[in-house]
């Protein structure tokens, strides 16, 4: 007894066949493969791909991408059929989860369904089975469960119920070999949910088919724009005694799912504006809900006359001035596909190249072009773009905050390839033995940098500070004294060369904010964060460099609101000049004297208060005693004296008053329109 299917693999072997036969009873177009002829990878993260091939007559090319790349694909795909071809739909697999796109079909396979339950969906559908040499065809009725008696057991067997002119036949289904769904609409529908599934095999890959139209033989051409793999540089510097050669290597990967077959490739630094932005998601748009309305009979509504701005054609320029015209028809014919915003050049020309590698300058952009590369996909490669001979100067460079004492052993390389050499490392290799490993940034051609790539245990540097401040100079303007101090910091750097030859030394100073180089040789160059100087430490001997900044501080304040002892020792400073020092003097004594009167108006005021208090303890003892008695008559002589000094105090106080708003006038009038430098 032949076994029952049981999973929707043992379905598709009994139906696969006829449902393939079924579904390509129609004309299907012819595929072909559309090879990738251009590569322009950017150093921002992004690569432009090209495919360019023939097709005849109608046909249609497939393209595989990750699935975080449809989006961009989405966003940037560029199609052409150049010869009096049209492209047609583009399709591609929907976002949504296979599950939910297997449950879309009649025949749903979600669950992975037995031939039974396959078959109980199909209740009331038309079939044809075969039963070893005979066919049944009917109307399933379903599939129901029955005892057989197989020796002495009796076991459960699956059996199809099929109506066939009027009569009910009961067929095993471990006995039918083959079954055929007689109705087109559900073998189609099954034939689709097979191939969904199918396709949704692999997850993160997603077809892209692309469909052709048109007579004979036509060229095509597809472009778009994906996220891909930054292409690195990697350096090779070759140290002689009478010459130097540089060897540039660009590191780069076939990310894709194509294979690269003597594809022109091109490697652009810059950075172009990119962005992603989800197209592939459905995205449904939020409406609102309008609640029918009864309305009363309307007045017929009277409508104003406006200015038409409807056109026929509109003429706009692009920065570059190309016309575009806009019309009715929404057809559109790209004859280039152009990169790059400057000139109308074409990446996929094939250039001779000088070793493996032409440059190009783009303006904003650089671009190295190479041609007939071939790396299949999922693999990387290493392209020579740059073998030039190179401008280099051996030199000792020394920063105390990179390392103390010594030295690093380096060279001041010049760029004088013609081509921008691109941020990497770089292996140096001085007369054929490894020397170290440095790193370059962004090198534009005719353009100089240092390189440092060892210690040089031969050059020890020694660094001493001083640090100093003085008083150089003071002025008055309109009675605000001005003091400037100038703050002085000096570095003294002593190398001792204990090799055999003379070293060029470039000394790397950190700049401080505000200081101004003095009396200092002149840099030879100036950074935001430091100077170069350069010289020579002699071989076996000691040189002496010292670099001395200055930074000059202003400080001031008023005159007349300051105290004595702010003058006083103001006018004590050595570096301001006599005529100031003069004026200060003068404006201390005045303020001093303005002082020694205002001490004495509070003394009056003092003394006053005390005889006030002491002339009320007299009153309350007044009220005491008798008026005839002689204590009464000494209390009252007592305060007849006081009385007498009051009097006096009081007008020396209005004297002391008079004589400080003289001196307070007189020192203002001093201070007010006094200027000296």
């Amino acid at each position: 007894m032949s076994r029952l299917p049981t999973t929707i693999a043992s379905v598709i072997a009994l139906l696969g066949p006829i449902a393939m036969a079924r579904s390509q009873t129609g004309p299907v177009a012819p595929r072909v493969s559309v090879p990738v002829k251009r590569v322009v990878l950017f150093s921002s993260g992004v690569g432009y791909y090209e495919h360019d091939g023939t097709v005849h007559g109608d046909a249609m090319t497939e393209l595989r991408f990750k699935t975080d790349q449809i989006n961009d694909v989405l966003k940037s795909l560029v199609l052409q059929d150049r010869d009096g071809g049209h492209v047609g739909a583009v399709t591609y697999p929907s976002q949504a989860p296979i599950s939910r796109t297997l449950k879309s079909f009649q025949v749903d396979i979600t669950s992975n369904p037995s031939l039974a339950d396959l078959l109980n969906q199909l209740r009331g559908a038309r079939v044809t089975v075969q039963e070893g040499t005979e066919h049944v065809s009917g109307t399933v009725l379903g599939v129901e469960s029955r005892n057989k008696a197989v020796g002495a057991e009796r076991i459960v067997v699956p059996t199809l119920d099929l109506l066939a002119n009027g009569t009910i036949h009961a067929v095993e289904l471990p006995s039918i070999s083959g079954l055929t769904l007689d109705d087109p609409q559900l073998q189609e529908e099954l034939t689709k949910a097979l191939a969904a599934l199918a396709q949704a095999r692999d997850q993160d890959k997603k077809p892209v088919t692309v469909e052709f139209s048109g007579a004979g033989d036509r060229r095509v051409r597809l472009g778009y724009v994906v996220e891909a793999p930054v292409w690195k540089t990697s350096y090779r510097l070759l140290l002689g005694d009478n010459h130097s050669q540089l060897q540039g290597w660009a590191i780069v990967e076939n990310q894709t799912e194509s294979d690269w077959n003597d594809v022109s490739l091109s490697l652009v630094s810059g950075r172009p504006i990119s962005f992603t932005m989800d197209l592939y998601q459905p995205l449904y748009a939020t409406r609102p809900v309008v609640v029918p309305k009864l309305f009363a009979g309307l007045h017929p509504q009277l409508y104003a006359n406006g200015v038409s701005t409807r056109v026929d054609s509109v003429v706009m320029r692009s920065m570059g001035n190309a016309e575009v015209k806009i019309r009715g028809a929404s057809t559109l014919q790209l004859e280039e596909v152009v990169v790059t915003g400057t000139g109308t050049r074409d990446y996929a020309e094939d250039e001779s190249v000088q070793s493996i590698a032409q440059a190009a300058d783009l303006g904003e952009l650089f671009e190295y072009s190479v041609g007939n590369v071939t790396l299949a996909r999922q693999k990387s490669a290493m392209l020579p773009i740059i073998v030039d001979s190179v401008c280099v100067e051996r030199v000792s460079i020394f920063n105390q905050s990179v390392l103390a004492r010594n030295a690093l052993t380096g060279v001041r390389l010049t760029n004088s390839t013609g081509k921008l050499l691109l941020q990497g490392p770089i292996t140096v290799l001085d007369r054929n033995t490894y020397a170290g490993d440095a790193r370059i940034d962004d090198v534009p051609s005719g353009q100089q940098r240092l390189l440092s790539y060892g210690v040089d245990l031969q050059l020890v540097v020694d660094v001493t500070d001083d640090h100093t401040d003085r008083v150089v100079n003071g002025k008055i303007v309109k009675g605000v004294l001005e003091v400037f101090t100038k703050q002085y910091h000096t570095r003294t750097y002593r190398a001792t060369n204990s090799s055999d030859h003379d070293k060029t030394l470039i000394i790397e100073h950190s700049r401080r904010p505000g200081f101004a180089l003095v009396d200092t040789p002149k840099p030879i160059e100036s950074l935001p964060n430091l100077y170069r100087f350069e010289g020579v430490a002699p071989a076996g001997k000691v040189a002496t460099f010292t670099v001395k900044e200055e930074f000059t501080a202003t400080s001031s304040f008023a005159l007349l609101g300051a105290d004595v002892g702010s003058l006083l020792s103001t006018w004590q400073l050595g570096g301001i000049a006599s005529n100031v020092r003069d004026a200060l003097a003068r404006a201390t004594q005045l303020r001093q004297a303005m002082m020694d009167t205002e001490r004495q108006i509070n003394d009056c005021a003092q003394r006053l208060a005390v005889i006030t208090q002491e002339q009320a303890r007299i009153r309350e003892d007044m009220k005491t005693v008798s008026s005839n008695t002689p204590y009464y008559a000494r209390l009252l002589a007592k305060l007849n004296d006081q009385e007498s000094e009051i009097e006096r105090l009081q007008r020396e106080r209005d004297d002391l008053v008079t004589r400080r708003d003289a001196q307070r006038h007189e020192l203002d009038a001093f201070l007010r329109d006094l200027d000296v430098s």
